[in-house]
C-alpha cells in the first residue's frame, strides 16, 4: 500500500510538472503578444506624428493662399481705379468733342484724331475688362482650391479621432494582458507551493517506511 500510495505521489508530482511547463509557455506566448503589441502602439506614433506633419504643412499652404487672395484683391482694386480714371478721361473726352462739334466744325482733323483716341481708349478698356474677368476667374479657382484643402484637413482630424480611439482600446488590452500576467503568476507560485508540500509528504513517508524496515 505505500509503494502504491508512493506511485500515486509520484504520478501527481508528473502532472504537476506538466502543468508548470504548460504554464511557462503560456507566460512566453503573452509575452511575445505584449512586445507586438509595443510594436503595433509605436507604430501607430509614428503616424500620429506624420499626420501632424502633413497638417503643419496644410496650413503653411493655406496661409500661402490667403496670401495670394490678398495680393489678387490688391490688383483687382487698383485696376478698378484704374478703370475709373479711364472712364472719367473718355467723358471728359467726349465732352471735348462735343464742344468742339459745336465750336469748331472746320477742324475736321482734330476731330478725327479725337475719335482715334476715342477708339484706343475703348480698346484699352475693353482689355481691362478682359483682365478683370481673368482675376476673377482665378478667384473662383483659387477659393475652390481652399474648399478642397478644407475639406481634406476635416478628413485628416476625422482620420485622428479613429486613431485616438484605437490607441486608447490598444492600452485597455494591454492593462487587461498584463492582469492575465499576474494571475498567471499568482497560479504558478500556488502550485510551487502545492509541490513543496508534496515533497514533505514523500519525505516524511520515507522515513516511515525506513522506521519500518529497521522495526
Amino acid at each position: 500500500m505505500l509503494l502504491l500510495y508512493l506511485l500515486l505521489l509520484l504520478l501527481q508530482l508528473l502532472l504537476l510538472l506538466l502543468l508548470l511547463l504548460l504554464l511557462l509557455l503560456l507566460l512566453l506566448l503573452l509575452l511575445l503578444l505584449l512586445l507586438l503589441l509595443l510594436l503595433l502602439l509605436l507604430l501607430l506614433l509614428l503616424l500620429l506624428l506624420l499626420l501632424l506633419l502633413l497638417l503643419l504643412l496644410l496650413l503653411l499652404l493655406l496661409l500661402l493662399l490667403l496670401l495670394l487672395l490678398l495680393l489678387l484683391l490688391l490688383l483687382l482694386l487698383l485696376l478698378l481705379l484704374l478703370l475709373l480714371l479711364l472712364l472719367l478721361l473718355l467723358l471728359l473726352l467726349l465732352l471735348l468733342l462735343l464742344l468742339l462739334l459745336l465750336l469748331l466744325l472746320l477742324l475736321l482733323l482734330l476731330l478725327l484724331l479725337l475719335l482715334l483716341l476715342l477708339l484706343l481708349l475703348l480698346l484699352l478698356l475693353l482689355l481691362l475688362l478682359l483682365l478683370l474677368l481673368l482675376l476673377l476667374l482665378q478667384l473662383l479657382l483659387l477659393l475652390l482650391l481652399l474648399l478642397l484643402l478644407l475639406l481634406l484637413l476635416i478628413l485628416l482630424l476625422l482620420l485622428l479621432q479613429l486613431l485616438l480611439i484605437l490607441l486608447l482600446q490598444l492600452l485597455l488590452l494591454l492593462l487587461l494582458l498584463l492582469l492575465l500576467l499576474l494571475l498567471l503568476l499568482l497560479l504558478l507560485l500556488l502550485l510551487l507551493l502545492l509541490l513543496l508540500l508534496l515533497l514533505l509528504q514523500l519525505l516524511l513517508l520515507l522515513l516511515l517506511l525506513l522506521l519500518l524496515l529497521l522495526l
